[in-house]
């Protein structure tokens, strides 16, 4: 699997929405901001979002978007299914977009079990994270010491 700029940025657009999900809504103007997302982009990737029930949104001058679930039950397997497709390296061993691939015996295929073997580790690890550890994992960094170096005089 790789991760994509629209796939890492509907996780970031995700932190965003957890870190702040008691507010009412947050503004796409206000993730923009944050996260340094390209607005129009992120228009879009909020509307895949919302058409997945994984966001709301609401109208108007005082609109905005928040989370449709706890943040604790929003799996990131979920999220990225969603925005990228499969989380397999290849098709052949994808759960939800397999196609059958050209080599010969493809239950025989040592190359196949390998890649199986990927798509497994990489599906346990974005099946146990939720938007929640996501944003436990930013916080913890936030309270370490040594962050990015401030240049500022």
């Amino acid at each position: 699997m790789k991760l994509s700029t629209r796939g890492e940025y509907a996780l970031r657009a995700l932190l965003v929405l957890g870190l702040r999900y008691n507010d009412s809504v947050v503004t796409i103007q206000a993730i923009a901001d944050e996260q340094n997302i390209p607005k129009r982009f992120l228009e879009q990737i909020l509307n895949d979002l919302r058409a997945a029930g994984v966001v709301q949104s609401r109208r108007g001058v005082s609109g905005g978007y928040r989370l449709a679930r706890r943040p604790d039950q929003i799996k990131l397997s979920g999220v990225l299914r969603q925005i990228e497709g499969m989380l397999a390296p290849v098709r052949c061993v994808s759960e939800f977009f397999y196609e059958k691939c050209s080599c010969p015996d493809e239950a025989r295929c040592p190359i196949r079990s390998v890649m199986k073997e990927v798509r497994d580790s990489v599906v346990e690890v974005m099946d146990r994270v939720t938007v929640a550890e996501l944003c436990g994992r930013w916080q913890q960094a936030q309270s370490r010491p040594g962050g990015e170096a401030d240049y500022v005089i």
